[in-house]
């Protein structure tokens, strides 16, 4: 067998069943009504993704009765604290303006996803058994996790969670959010759910039985041409949400998450993860240099439009009963395409245009496709500067910081070279399909996947002010100063470059005489 296909010529086309010629009355049916009265289950809900997707349910989904968030207890705080913490969170400060009383439709689930039965008590069970629709995207997004807890999460953790979903007699949909790059050795990625490299259960045996150095020491033999463990997982996650057949799965397949086009607001993002981080280092100055093929597409998605996939997918899945399996590659570079370099020249603009207090040295950045080139100008441009300003740090009696940065930030960049060096084109047919038969529905326009009038000029101009708001927590009111230290920084910019050009030159007279 070539493939695990949800797309298989041998499945029925149950599409094929669903009539939308010229008889079809929009205004029959609405894709919020399939959530009306549903009880759902979402794992993962204080993550990226998860909080983005509980706000919009909460938000556009209004006849949901109630929404299970499966908790943990975390940084020693208990899993009443979290869940009070998240409904303090300002994702949901839209939803609290307006409809305050819809936050109460969260509820708490003891649990860990790593352990049997999700960690759920018998008692809170119970309460699953009504669940109509599950989001199961928790999982450990490291790419530096080692094997053994990215296996315990990623792929031991959604098998508990297809078993736990066996007991649910009302389930309707099942969402697995996955990965565009869980089959990363290939080129080309159709919607299909590929043949795993080994065995899950043998790979879950393998990490319970042998001692965690045992694993690590193994682990880069096992990984085989994936890049990380964390592709691996998703890849072996995949096979045992196919091989549930009597269940109503479907997967989700999200590129490189990024900060909202929309909604919650304009370039919302609560972390620092992977691109976001380069965007936010790329802003303040400090980093400058990259090893990356430039022409090559960066597969960014916005997280809002990410969400708005996850719940039409499971529509589809409840309302339209698509298959088996199908797949949703969730991309954007077959749809509306951005190369690395003019990733990079947007982010260049609007770090200068809008500044953050926090910029430390003119903003400029490029990439390189030598690796001797870019080892050079990490040293020039991120170690030497970070060394001379915590000397400065240590003159004044203060922490030095900057090396400890810089050392984190390398292997950060090192982590993702792999995709800065290689790229990929993915296959949208079900995507297509999807958004087809969401068009008809008459709040169609309520959940976007990727809309016309999208600018990535714009979009990462919005990113970049969400970067200030919401992480560097910098208001608008500080960007008059904040440009007034960056006219000072491009003069010392300046200066600097004028410096090393004449005692390069000097260096360079003086060798020739």
């Amino acid at each position: 067998m070539e493939c695990l296909n949800g797309n298989d010529p041998f499945t029925p086309n149950l599409n094929q069943e669903c009539n939308f010629g010229a008889g079809y009355n929009q205004s029959n049916e609405a894709i919020a009504d399939y959530y009306d009265g549903a009880v759902i289950l979402v794992t993962g809900g204080t993550g990226f993704v998860g909080k983005a997707l509980l706000e919009k349910l909460l938000r556009s989904c209004a006849g949901i009765k109630i929404i299970y968030v499966l908790m943990r207890p975390k940084r020693g705080l208990s899993v009443e604290q979290r869940y009070k913490e998240l409904l303090k969170n300002q994702v949901f400060d839209r939803v609290r303006a307006r409809w305050p009383e819809r936050l109460s439709k969260l509820f708490p689930i003891t649990g860990d996803v790593s352990a049997p039965n999700l960690g759920v008590s018998a008692e809170q069970r119970e309460l699953l058994s009504t669940v109509t629709t599950v989001f199961h995207s928790a999982a450990t997004v490291k790419f530096t996790e080692p094997l053994q807890a990215a296996t315990a999460l990623n792929v031991q953790g959604t098998a508990y969670l297809l078993k736990l979903a066996s007991d649910m007699p009302l389930l309707k949909a099942l969402v697995h959010v996955s990965t565009a790059y869980s089959n990363a050795p290939r080129s080309y990625i159709e919607e299909r759910v590929y043949p795993p490299p080994y065995d899950p259960d043998s790979i879950v045996r393998c990490t319970k039985m042998l001692p965690p150095e045992t694993v690590n020491v193994i682990a880069e033999t096992l990984q085989g041409e994936h890049p990380n463990p964390y592709t691996l997982t998703k890849a072996l996650a995949e096979s045992i949400v196919y091989s549930h057949s009597n269940l109503p799965v479907c997967i989700v397949r999200p590129s490189i998450v990024t900060a909202a086009f929309q909604e919650p607001f304009p370039g919302w993002i609560d972390n620092v993860y992977g691109v976001t981080g380069i965007i936010m280092e790329i802003s303040r100055g400090t980093y400058r240099s990259g090893y990356c093929r430039e022409r090559y597409i960066v597969d960014l998605v916005p997280v809002d439009l990410v969400v708005n996939s996850c719940i039409l997918a499971a529509w589809r899945q409840g309302s339209k009963k698509p298959g088996r399996c199908p797949v949703y590659n969730v991309t954007s570079g077959s749809i509306n395409p951005l190369q690395w370099g003019q990733f990079t020249r947007l982010c260049i603009k609007w770090a200068r245009e809008n500044p953050t207090k926090y910029v430390m040295w003119y903003p400029n950045f490029s990439f390189t496709e030598s690796r001797f080139m870019n080892t050079f100008w990490e040293i020039t441009c991120h170690f030497l500067p970070a060394f001379l300003y915590d000397m400065l740090l240590r003159a004044q009696g203060r922490k030095a910081i900057m090396m400890k940065l810089a050392r984190r930030f390398k292997m950060a960049a090192a982590t993702g070279e792999y995709f800065a060096n290689n790229e990929w084109q993915f296959g949208i047919s079900e995507l297509s399909a999807l958004h087809t038969e969401a068009s008809f529905a008459s709040d169609s326009s309520t959940f976007p996947h990727w809309p016309s009038q999208f600018n990535w000029d714009a979009y990462i101009g919005a990113y970049m002010l969400g970067i200030r708001r919401f992480i560097l927590k910098d208001s608008v009111e500080s960007l008059p100063n904040a440009r007034s230290k960056l006219k000072r920084l491009y003069w010392v910019h300046r200066l600097f470059q004028a410096a090393t050009g004449y005692y390069l030159f000097r260096l360079l007279a003086g060798r020739l005489r």
